[in-house]
């Protein structure tokens, strides 16, 4: 990897940086340390300069500033047009965006513009002795890693949410900021209106509440919401069951669906897939409750219950809720 630095786009999300932005932030310097090399940011949209000193203290030497009224709502051409001048004109080694829905409409464009080569969803970066970045990413639904090198000048990833380490804030660094005049684009899209907020994605829970194959119909999952309410977290489920459509892609936990790291992992009726042990291993603590004793996940659980799930956690509830 020549010393040419590492760009990070920076999703906004409700006003504020995305987290994801901080896990990238985390990665590119401790990249850019290994290689004596800067890292920049690039955030756009409106009202958004006391970001810039934010993300300076996460560990970024330059923040590229797009402020302006036009960008207060994403679009997705808007961005790409500017970034790509942007890339033109630092020449990074490494482009990193989260592996989000903005990300996912906006690095493609981006790396299309300007013929980079671009690994997506990708859970690891890790540098290799010859300078290159090797690019970790799920294969096959899931059950095989594939390694990537690009070949091309400019790397650019998609990095998953929670597979990397958030740097730590130093309110003492110093770094640049940069304020950019905004290219405006005509791209055709208006905006009519806006839908209500979309609930917070299980891989920034605190707690999770995972259903398995031990689940018997997709009803059941009010028993498993009820103890997820009296816990404070959200619910989670295995891959067979989204499989199956007893409920959405976004609520699957594991290697193929969402990574999570929460302080309270609880596994209901899990048997505990590699996959599905693979995207909550850095959970705080994991608690198992089954009636099977040989399933895999109680081999990693903190406290296994081997018991009953419709038994075990009604008792559970009514605990929680007498506290």
């Amino acid at each position: 990897m020549e010393n040419k630095g590492i760009l990070i786009y920076v999703e906004r999300e409700g006003g504020r940086v995305h987290p994801i932005c901080y896990e990238l932030l985390g990665k590119g310097r401790d990249l850019a340390d290994k290689t004596d090399s800067k890292v920049s940011c690039a955030v756009l949209g409106s009202g958004i300069t006391e970001t810039a000193q934010e993300l300076v203290a996460y560990g970024a030497d330059t923040v590229y500033v797009y402020d302006d009224e036009s960008l207060a709502t994403f679009d997705s051409l808007a961005h790409k047009q500017n970034l790509v001048s942007l890339i033109s004109e630092v020449q990074p080694a490494i482009v990193m965006f989260g592996s989000t829905l903005t990300g996912k409409a906006l690095a493609p464009r981006v790396a299309t513009a300007v013929e980079a080569g671009l690994t997506s969803n990708c859970t690891a970066l890790e540098l290799q002795e010859d300078g290159s970045l090797l690019q970790v990413r799920p294969a096959f639904t899931g059950n095989f890693l594939a390694h990537v090198k690009t070949s091309s000048d400019i790397t650019m990833v998609t990095v998953r949410y929670r597979a990397l380490e958030a740097g730590q804030k130093d309110e003492g660094r110093k770094g640049e900021i940069v304020k950019k005049g905004v290219e405006k684009v005509d791209s055709g899209v208006k905006v009519l209106g806006k839908g209500e907020a979309k609930p917070a994605s299980i891989a920034g829970a605190d707690i999770v509440v995972c259903a398995g194959r031990g689940l018997r119909n997709a009803d059941d999952f009010e028993l498993v919401q009820q103890l997820a309410d009296a816990l404070g977290g959200v619910v989670g489920a295995t891959r067979p069951l989204v499989d199956d459509g007893w409920i959405s892609k976004d609520h699957q936990v594991g290697f193929s669906g969402t990574i999570v790291k929460p302080k309270l992992y609880v596994g209901v009726g899990v048997s505990g897939s590699p996959q599905h042990l693979a995207g909550i291993r850095d959970s705080g603590t994991i608690v198992a409750i089954n009636s099977d004793p040989s399933v895999a996940l109680f081999r990693i659980a903190d406290y296994a219950v081997v018991g009953d799930l419709y038994q075990v956690i009604p008792q559970m509830i009514e605990l929680l809720k007498k506290k």
